[in-house]
């Protein structure tokens, strides 16, 4: 099987944007096209990754839509919806595609258009993703990732301040990124005392709502080559599931689906969590990057936190982890967070990340639907 590279990557600007989600997957389609120097006729498969524009807007049958407004006609399309992990799971739809030989030239897009909706309304639309048991009880994917980081807090004797040294970090990271939706920096004092949305967690602990869209361009390695002598190739995969009730895991501080897939990735890299230079996490709320990093093996369990206090995962330490500011920081357009994820490991690999550049050959993005229900691991390396 040949490899799997990128060849073309954009980010659109997160945040709240006046488009909706045709102009917000345009806009990234076209950057992306633009930057691999390839034109929209060459594409074979266009794939987009959105959980729910039809909820969030009433806009369905994005897809072919997006192959009429990239003037992409006739390639075959299809929306990949995942929840929260639809952007990862495109990756893998993607990557899919390629390595089978079913296509040349693939174009991700995934996008997401939620800010015109209240915070409850958006809320109620993720929460729909939960077992029904656990929806009608009223159980929202804030109220989870309290319970379990008051549950991580107690069990490890974790201090709640190294929970708000990860906001401090990502915001650090996002004030370099200009797509980012804030790009400033908080004080761990601004953290602390934000106000309580899940006890222990506040409002500085979670990503906001977000518009946004990002993509990347697809192809075999020997195509890569026809145009440009630095690209990145998708060295490891891996797509796992977890249990729907988040009740009936074992240790609800262990999300199997990042483990599981992440075991997938090494294998297929031939590589191991020390081999890793950089990594994307889903840090939708500050506990599920202590949650996996451990589970992707970079730290044993219960250790995560001390890695944050200790400053290993700071830009300039051991491991760097979002550089790109994270969820947290750049924001969380659901459908376009796994593609930007991988955008920030391809900037990363191929030397093109200007201000947030670290010294990396390798980067992993993980990529978490719901609170670990399903889960993309994603493994970069660079080839320059």
């Amino acid at each position: 099987m040949e490899r799997v590279a990128i060849i073309g990557a954009s980010m659109t600007q997160f945040g709240q944007r006046e488009e909706w989600i045709r102009d917000l997957l345009a806009e990234a389609g076209i950057a992306c096209l633009d930057d691999a120097g390839v034109s929209p006729d060459a594409v074979e498969h266009l794939y987009v990754s959105n959980m729910a524009s039809g909820e969030f807007e009433g806009q369905t049958g994005v897809p072919n839509a997006l192959a009429h407004d990239l003037s992409a006609v006739p390639a075959y399309t299809a929306r990949i919806d995942q929840t929260s992990s639809s952007g990862g799971a495109g990756v893998y739809a993607a990557w899919q595609s390629i390595a089978s030989g079913a296509s040349e030239m693939t174009l991700l897009v995934g996008g997401e258009k939620m800010t015109h909706r209240t915070t409850a309304e958006a809320t109620d639309v993720i929460a729909s993703l939960t077992h029904p048991v656990e929806y009608k009880h009223g159980l929202t994917l804030p109220s989870f990732a309290g319970l379990t980081a008051r549950h991580y807090l107690d069990k490890y004797d974790a201090p709640r301040e190294s929970l708000g040294k990860v906001a401090v970090k990502n915001h650090r990271n996002g004030v370099d990124n200009p797509h980012a939706q804030f790009q400033k920096e908080v004080d761990l004092d601004t953290v602390l005392e934000s106000p309580i949305v899940a006890d222990p967690l506040r409002l500085y602990d979670f990503c906001p709502i977000t518009d946004g869209s990002a993509a990347l361009l697809l192809c075999p390695e020997s195509v890569a080559r026809e145009y440009t002598d630095e690209y990145a190739v998708i060295s490891g995969i891996g797509g796992a599931t977890d249990t729907h009730v988040v009740h009936e895991r074992a240790d609800p501080t262990t999300m199997g689906g990042v483990v599981n897939s992440s075991e997938q990735a090494y294998e297929m890299a031939d590589i191991g969590p020390e081999d890793v230079d950089v990594a994307e996490l889903h840090d939708m709320f500050t506990i599920l990057e202590f949650l996996q990093s451990e589970d992707l093996g970079f730290f044993e369990k219960g250790e995560g936190w001390k890695a944050v206090e200790e400053g290993v995962t700071d830009r300039d330490g051991e491991l760097p982890i979002n550089t790109s500011g994270g969820l947290k920081s750049k924001g969380h357009p659901l459908g376009a967070s796994g593609v930007a994820q991988v955008y920030e490991s391809y900037k990363q690999v191929v030397g093109d990340a200007g201000p947030r550049q670290v010294d990396a050959e390798t980067a992993l993005a993980c990529n978490v639907g719901g609170f670990g229900n399903c889960v993309t691991t994603t493994i970069l390396e660079g080839q320059l």
